[in-house]
């Protein structure tokens, strides 16, 4: 009965180790978010100093998230999600050892950065295990299930701790708190079962054991355009998530909503996203993984954004401007089958094709503010929502040019092998 609710829920014991894990993680890893920047500012960082911080820490994740899938192709799973964890571990100790008690900048701002560099590997390595480890027919549901898992440590379980926590502990003792639930999440999925995460074996050419095929994340677009495409529209997925932090508070406190309204539109927002990725993988996989990305996440998020700023705009009040932001969290999720449709792309590179996903996703986080920065005093909070929106609708014709049937990937499957189990990641 356990085996059956397992592969039920989770797809495979081997697999539900490893989700647990990265949701552990990642509560240590964002545990700070949302109050780290002020600490440090209190305690003497300038506003430029502390912008500059989480701005290097930012490009360090990106640049890390777009390796993390070319490096699991040449060094294995299990190596390079050590590696982050390992890298982790160092980059706190000097943050907080060296770096915060003695406000000493140049310390804090590379120790820092070794941080942005190491989740990607752990988390966004798990994901290229993932594409092999889960079976075709539910690729797209094995990634709602990391993605819930990923926004239930960052966004809502490392949120609610800090929130708890802080109020009988310092900052300083709770940072250092982050350790143990990165050193768990990392036992979980890389010690408990030592077959949990197998290495995936590397093919005999030359290629994947060149340091050249580091640029595969880049050169794989042109020989794979739907990749570009796909690119793009994982691009365009959360940049308006990135953005409403920004200019969308000021919006609504104008409108008489309250800064502590806001905050609780944003976590349920999130909480959300959290609970429909996993249905939105599974229909994915039932409705097809094109039109789940193109209706629900591309058409779906033009219109949800939109309602979320014109709402308020016209008279609306808290419980149904709410729902708007509820909605769009929800479609959101409904980006989640990108995650099965690009390593489909490319079946015999899928580390590389990972890694255009991932770099689109440390992209996203740099326009979504970026957007609003260029252009908020232009054409004011009304037009960038507008901007949004058009890349959202964009995304969706751009999908049109994406021609994938995820069902000839299982009927493929079952014609080359009709009673071997799912695909697994060899060792």
């Amino acid at each position: 009965m356990w085996s059956s609710f397992v592969e039920k829920v989770f797809i495979t014991p081997k697999l539900m180790l490893g989700y647990i894990g990265v949701m552990i993680f990642m509560a240590g890893e964002g545990l700070e978010q949302g109050w780290l920047s002020p600490y440090l500012i209190k305690n003497g960082l300038s506003i430029e100093q502390s912008s500059l911080l989480f701005s290097v820490y930012g490009l360090t994740a990106s640049f890390s998230a777009f390796l993390s899938g070319v490096l699991t192709e040449m060094f294995g799973v299990r190596r390079v999600m050590f590696a982050g964890l390992i890298m982790f571990c160092i980059g706190s100790f000097f943050f907080l050892t060296f770096g915060i008690p003695s406000h000493n900048f140049a310390v804090m701002l590379p120790s820092y950065a070794l941080r942005g560099l190491s989740y990607p590997l752990f988390v966004y390595g798990f994901l290229v295990y993932v594409t092999y480890e889960a079976p075709v027919d539910r690729l797209s549901t094995a990634g709602g299930i990391f993605w819930s898992c990923y926004a239930c440590g960052l966004s809502v379980l490392g949120v609610m701790y800090s929130s708890v926590t802080l109020k009988f502990m310092t900052e300083i003792h709770v940072l250092w708190s982050a350790l143990v639930f990165v050193c768990l999440g990392g036992a979980i999925a890389l010690l408990v079962d030592k077959d949990a995460i197998k290495s995936k074996k590397r093919a005999n050419s030359e290629e994947k054991t060149s340091i050249l095929y580091l640029l595969k994340g880049i050169t794989i677009i042109f020989e794979v355009p739907k990749l570009g495409l796909c690119g793009y529209v994982r691009i365009v997925n959360t940049l308006a998530s990135y953005g409403f932090p920004i200019f969308l508070p000021l919006v609504l406190q104008n409108l008489g909503f309250t800064i502590s309204q806001w905050l609780q539109m944003l976590a349920s927002l999130w909480i959300t996203n959290m609970i429909t990725n996993y249905f939105w993988g599974m229909l994915g996989d039932k409705w097809g993984w094109k039109n789940t990305v193109a209706w629900g996440g591309c058409v779906g998020c033009g219109l949800t954004t939109l309602l979320f700023f014109y709402i308020p705009t016209w008279g609306g009040g808290y419980f149904v401007t709410w729902l708007a932001a509820c909605a769009y969290g929800a479609c959101l999720a409904a980006y989640t089958p990108i995650n099965a449709i690009m390593p489909m792309l490319a079946p015999e590179n899928k580390g590389a094709a990972m890694s255009v996903l991932t770099l689109a996703a440390g992209l996203s986080t740099f326009f979504g503010p970026g957007i609003v920065g260029i252009f908020i005093h232009s054409i004011g909070a009304v037009g960038v929502i507008w901007i949004y929106a058009a890349l959202y609708f964009s995304a969706a014709i751009v999908m049109a040019f994406v021609n994938i049937d995820h069902r000839s990937f299982i009927k493929k499957k079952d014609d080359n092998n009709p009673a071997s189990p799912p695909i697994v990641a060899k060792s």
